[in-house]
């Protein structure tokens, strides 16, 4: 049985008791049994399967499809994930309660191949995290505060709690923070983008560089919604591929190899 308890705080206005956030640092997480889908299957997926022999970054929030969550938190750790695992993390996995169909959908809206997204479809992992907050007056019902932690072998070593404020803070439980605490002097993965177009040898030559020297890139291939008045409006050039590495425009695929000091 799971050593984790919730403190509970008495509100006199309302004759009710609150539960209140723990940290959990020490603690291991509570044995749980998870309900997921895998081709168009119930499978149950327990806590030993999850964290048992591994070192687990978790990240948890309040509901897929939701703004920060989708826009922020979820891609932060999807970025993240080839330092984390560079630094010895086994896997990272996002919590929310939400059910199995619901979290698969997401999944696959955020193309988050590089993390596990498990459903905690009945609260009882982030109620016995004490991470169970009420969330009626949004329509959500009971759902996730939004936290994260390194879990090593089920024992908690630490967690990033999001502070206790109005509205959904974001400001401790990123994936930056996160990696931060692994490594301080850990690189951060850089942000790469490049324009192409469909068939250009150039642009086949840009991606190889980029993936013989280990960074990973968002393509954006030209056609009828992007143009190469959009690639002019940005870049100054009519030519593909354009290569943008952290903001800054390399160039095309010499600029690229310039760049990456190939010879």
């Amino acid at each position: 049985m799971s050593t984790l308890k919730k403190a509970k705080e008495f509100n006199p206005s309302t004759q009710e008791f609150k539960i209140m956030l723990t940290n959990q640092e020490g603690q291991r997480v509570p044995k749980v049994t998870f309900r997921t889908r895998k081709d168009n299957e119930w499978v149950d997926v327990t806590t030993d399967d999850i964290f048992a022999g591994k070192t687990v970054v978790v990240f948890s929030l309040p509901g897929a499809f939701t703004p920060t969550c989708s826009s922020t938190h979820l891609p932060g750790y999807n970025e993240f994930a080839k330092a984390f695992k560079e630094n010895g993390v086994d896997e990272i996995v996002c919590i929310s309660v939400n059910d199995a169909f619901v979290m698969n959908e997401w999944a696959k809206d955020q193309e988050s191949d590089n993390l596990t997204l498990i459903p905690d479809g009945n609260g009882e992992f982030t109620e016995g995290m004490g991470m169970l907050v009420d969330k009626t007056d949004l329509g959500f019902g009971k759902r996730s505060w939004r936290y994260s932690m390194l879990v090593k072998d089920g024992l908690v070593e630490k967690m990033f709690i999001e502070p206790e404020e109005p509205g959904d803070p974001f400001k401790v439980s990123d994936a930056e923070t996160m990696l931060n605490y692994i490594n301080s002097a850990a690189p951060k993965p850089k942000v790469v983008s490049l324009f192409t177009k469909m068939g250009c040898p150039f642009c086949a030559k840009a991606k190889a560089l980029l993936s013989k020297n280990g960074l990973d890139y968002e393509e954006i291939v030209l056609g009828r919604e992007i143009t190469t008045r959009t690639l002019r409006a940005m870049t100054g050039a009519t030519t593909v591929p354009q290569v943008f590495i952290d903001g800054k425009l390399i160039g095309g695929s010499e600029a690229l190899e310039s760049y990456l000091g190939v010879a």
